[in-house]
């Protein structure tokens, strides 16, 4: 080797980078969800110090779950982001997500109510629009389909009982349970969304199908109608 020639220096972050994983398979519930973010972007972005863009993305978006749930066009307005990094975050959401609706799939939706409340939370709870979703359920309370039947504004998404009915006897399904998100923040129901409920369950009756609940999902929580009498 030439000794003029120093040996290539590794980068600064390249030690904080090893400390940080090690920390992670130590405790990992112990790990910020800042850090946690740059564990995925060490992946993604293999040569650039990814810590302020953590910082960044945590800052825009508030926490994890909102740059989860940012969309792609969202995350490539940070800099530092590119398409290929976006989308690895989105591949992230996605896999998260299917865990999560496997779980509910592999038993009776009643019997496992919470896993159903955290799946619907985080599939919908930071969408800009609202979305009116149908989960079809067989005699059994399994989910055989879950569908988003709708698509709105950010304060209106209409829904059609006649459609409702027309696919759940395509589906063979007994019951169902209505969701719909509010993007303001606030899951109470408003009077609209009591009556679209009353004539949905008016319209199942006669074909003896149950409607279990109507479920508002929001970024404060998750708002059931039977919870509060309201069916």
């Amino acid at each position: 080797m030439d000794a003029d020639k120093k040996p290539m220096e590794k980068p600064h972050y390249t030690g904080h980078r090893d400390r940080l994983r090690e920390r992670f398979l130590t405790a990992p519930d112990a790990i910020p969800d800042y850090e946690l973010l740059e564990l995925l972007l060490f992946m993604a972005i293999p040569r650039r110090d990814v810590k302020p863009i953590a910082k960044t993305l945590i800052a825009r978006f508030h926490n994890l779950a909102g740059v989860m749930n940012a969309s792609r066009a969202d995350l490539e307005g940070v800099e530092g982001i590119s398409e290929n990094t976006a989308v690895a975050i989105k591949t992230v959401q996605a896999a998260g997500l299917r865990l999560l609706k496997a779980d509910i799939a592999a038993r009776p939706v009643l019997n496992n109510w919470q896993r159903l409340l955290d799946y619907l939370h985080a599939s919908m709870a930071h969408e800009k629009k609202e979305h009116f979703r149908l989960l079809f359920l067989n005699k059994k309370n399994e989910l055989i389909a879950d569908e988003v039947q709708q698509s709105g504004t950010v304060d209106h998404t209409p829904a059609y009982p006649r459609e409702i009915m027309k696919r759940a006897l395509e589906l063979g399904a007994t019951a169902i349970i209505l969701v719909h998100n509010h993007p303001s923040g606030d899951s109470a129901p408003s009077r609209a969304d009591i009556d679209m409920t009353k004539q949905i369950c008016a319209a199942a009756a006669p074909f003896n199908i149950i409607v279990h609940d109507h479920l508002i999902v929001s970024s404060g929580g998750v708002t059931s109608f039977k919870s509060l009498g309201l069916m």
